[in-house]
């Protein structure tokens, strides 16, 4: 009876991962990058254009990069959490560079049954936070200190404690107070994911502070929103 159980459940794991294991294998292509792209400019104007969700303009206004993530919460055994996102950052001179595709992911152990779309805004109020990632993942909450960030819709200003925090963090979820401590997964350069979206051999730090480097017209729509939101 206890081997019948074992094995009906090793059945429906593997059923579960399989389809995950089939696509993680098909090479990344560059209408793949342009996906990614489109995607999280969709989520970020989903949060805007929602007073519940959306990010104050002094909060916008501070900001020194901003993270928008996607990922996909599934699994029986470890709830393993992966998905993508774009890093926008000022140089130097202030000005947006351009968009920068990354991976997101986090491990967290317990019993999670099913599947959830997670979509994260992460703005940064410092230039050498996001920079991290240059070298290594960047573990929010751990490596830089993280808070839910205030919302447009609430009725008091933000809190310039709360402002100060390395990491301001907007997900939709429901009653998370701002400045409410958060520790979520690692962001990560995708060098590999970049180079096709660019038709270059440059990796993520060239990219971003770049000033040679023609935005591609797949993401002008996402740079002019952020700098319309961000300026």
């Amino acid at each position: 009876m206890k081997t019948s159980f074992l094995t009906a459940a090793l059945i429906g794991l593997a059923t579960l991962i399989a389809p995950s294991a089939l696509l993680a294998q098909r090479p990344l292509e560059r209408k793949d990058c342009i996906v990614r792209i489109e995607s999280c400019e969709a989520i970020l104007r989903e949060f805007q254009a929602d007073p519940t969700t959306a990010i104050p303009s002094d909060v916008l206004a501070r900001a020194r990069a901003i993270v928008i993530t996607n990922q996909f919460k599934g699994g029986v055994i470890l709830g393993i959490k992966d998905g993508y996102g774009v890093l926008l950052a000022k140089k130097a001179d202030g000005q947006w560079g351009l968009p920068i595709l990354i991976r997101a992911g986090e491990t967290s152990v317990g019993l999670q049954v099913g599947g959830q779309a997670i979509e994260t805004i992460y703005i940064f109020n410092d230039d050498q936070t996001p920079r991290r990632m240059f070298a290594q993942r960047l573990n929010i909450g751990a490596d830089a200190a993280a808070v839910a960030g205030p919302r447009a819709a609430a009725s008091q200003r933000s809190n310039d404690e709360i402002l100060r925090t390395a990491v301001l963090v907007y997900t939709k979820a429901r009653g998370l107070l701002a400045g409410a401590t958060i520790k979520t997964g690692f962001l990560a350069a995708d060098n590999d994911a970049n180079r096709l979206l660019y038709s270059t051999t440059f990796t993520m730090p060239e990219i971003l502070d770049s000033d040679w480097i023609t935005p591609p017209e797949e993401v002008k729509p996402l740079l002019s929103y952020i700098r319309s939101i961000a300026p």
